[in-house]
């Protein structure tokens, strides 16, 4: 069971998250970023969370829905933040 997997993405102001079937597009104040991800999850939007669920119950599936909720947090985070490198 992935317990990331099943968080919901947040989109802050000013990001909007716009989803095409398994293509996934994140624009913000720092840029556009595009990703294509895996048939085996489902991408949704809900106001302004983002939610992935699993189309079936199996090993792959669990691992693609915690992988895809992390990717898609990352280009969230890419586009209104931006990359930093603390020491």
């Amino acid at each position: 069971m992935s317990r990331i997997g099943k968080k919901p993405v947040t989109v802050p102001a000013g990001v909007t998250v716009t989803i095409d079937g398994t293509t996934v597009s994140v624009k913000g104040g720092k840029g556009e970023l595009t990703r294509t991800f895996s048939d085996l999850v489902t991408i949704a939007q809900e106001g302004s969370e983002v939610l992935v669920t699993r189309n079936d119950e199996s090993t792959e599936s669990n691992a693609q829905q915690g992988l895809t909720r992390t990717l898609i947090h990352n280009m969230v985070i890419g586009v209104s933040e931006g990359f930093s490198k603390k020491l």
